[in-house]
């Protein structure tokens, strides 16, 4: 069933990106979590010369020998930097976003499998 999202009183007070963000990463690591792999959010040992660290790891190797990192944003399909690539292309916003998020990463992947996950909105 669809429900606009302008009938749901819900939509009246959206949360910040931010605070999405957070929740979907949360779900993740407590998928992870569920599956028996020990992970710890916000390695401060990942800590790049910018400041910027995935939003979490996990403790065992994953693949390869190396250890599981990810990072999660939410792109908004509308935003200004993204809407000439939406309005031709669905995804294109989290594409873009996941891309820049490997950029960011890089460095981490002698010893690290990195993942980034881009989830597209429609603003919030």
């Amino acid at each position: 069933m669809h429900v606009d999202c302008m009938d749901c009183p819900a939509a009246r007070v959206l949360p910040d990106k931010s605070v999405v963000t957070a929740i979907m990463d949360d779900i993740i690591w407590r998928a992870i979590k569920r599956a028996q792999v020990p992970a710890v959010k916000e390695p401060v040992s990942l800590t790049l010369q910018d400041s910027k660290r995935p939003d979490d790891t996990t403790l065992l190797p994953w693949a390869k020998g190396k250890l599981l990192s990810w990072d999660v944003t939410v792109p908004d399909t509308y935003a200004e930097s993204h809407i000439a690539n939406t309005v031709s292309t669905p995804g294109a916003a989290a594409h873009q976003a996941a891309q820049h998020k490997i950029a960011n990463y890089s460095k981490l992947a002698n010893i690290h499998m990195f993942y980034p996950i881009a989830i597209e909105t429609a603003d919030t």
